[in-house]
């Protein structure tokens, strides 16, 4: 069986957390060896802490999303810290700045400052940290190359920036995990970006429970009890086992694009985004799995790491 690992997830999540212990062994069953869970605020970061203390399979990460800025607490740092040194096996994020529909209404010179923050501490601590970047690659360059160059590695989670600006980002130590959320880009556009990203530097990732791929419905795994999928596809879903995609479904909905935006995303999808990330470098869905996987394994082998390379 290939080996995967999601390399930015979000098992705490509300919508899915009283189901994350499902979710863990389907995905474990399909072959996901671990799940970087990213927490977003100081509101999560216990929540985190104990799915990593249940699940040996969990890499916790700890982090001030750009979307939480406005509601950190004045300790918000040194909580942060207090978090990453009790928790060896932990990395850094999600951390970022965002320009889009969510983070325009939060100050950006704030979202940079925090973001600084942030990235000095992961360098410091010589651990990987998952940024969050939403039409401010430009500023978020920038500011990797007055903090940087990171050694031990930045991830730029669910990446849709240009091709163009990929080889600026390697020099200073990115890596490029790729979700779901890649399927909304052009075909052409994808392809060209995913030619210049390094083979050493891809990483595969789900973003559960959000970024569901828009694949095939049949090819899908969908998380029981998901209120916002048709009642023919919940009424399936909750009658079969939650550990099998929806194979010889005869439904009116034939893929993905055509649900709810509210859909959850199961973390064995990451199956889905593998096949399209092939499809679009022209390589096998083993070639990819081996690379996305050693890279991971590399990326996360960090001292204190659930993941240490042997």
């Amino acid at each position: 069986m290939m080996k995967l690992l999601d390399a930015h997830c979000h098992l705490q999540d509300p919508r899915i957390l009283s189901k994350t212990p499902n979710l863990i062994k389907s995905a474990q069953d399909s072959g996901v060896v671990h799940f970087v869970v990213n927490g977003v605020s100081e509101q999560d970061w216990h929540l985190v802490k104990n799915l990593a203390q249940n699940h040996p399979s969990i890499i916790p990460s700890f982090g001030l999303h750009p979307w939480y800025v406005a509601d950190r607490s004045p300790n918000w740092f040194k909580t942060l810290k207090e978090y990453l040194d009790s928790t060896p096996s932990a990395a850094v994020g999600e951390i970022g700045v965002d320009k889009g529909s969510h983070g325009k209404n939060i100050d950006f010179s704030e979202q940079v400052g925090v973001l600084q923050q942030q990235l000095e501490l992961a360098k410091d601590l010589n651990k990987p940290a998952s940024i969050h970047c939403v039409r401010a690659f430009g500023d978020l360059l920038e500011l990797m190359k007055s903090v940087g160059p990171f050694p031990a590695g930045v991830i730029l989670h669910s990446y849709l920036g240009s091709a163009e600006m990929v080889p600026e980002f390697s020099k200073l130590g990115a890596y490029f995990s790729f979700s779901g959320f890649l399927m909304s880009l052009k075909a052409n556009k994808a392809k060209k970006m995913l030619k210049m990203v390094p083979s050493d530097r891809i990483l595969l990732e789900t973003d559960a429970p959000d970024a569901l791929p828009t694949s095939n419905i049949d090819s899908l795994f969908f998380v029981e009890g998901d209120t916002s999928l048709p009642k023919e596809l919940h009424d399936q879903i909750t009658s079969s086992s939650t550990s099998t995609s929806l194979s010889n479904s005869s439904q009116v909905v034939t893929d993905a694009s055509m649900l709810s935006k509210e859909t959850l995303n199961h973390p064995a999808n990451i199956h889905s985004v593998l096949d399209y990330v092939a499809s679009m470098l022209e390589i096998t869905k083993e070639e990819l799995a081996d690379l996305s996987y050693q890279n991971a394994v590399r990326l996360f082998s960090y001292e204190g790491s659930k993941v240490l390379q042997k």
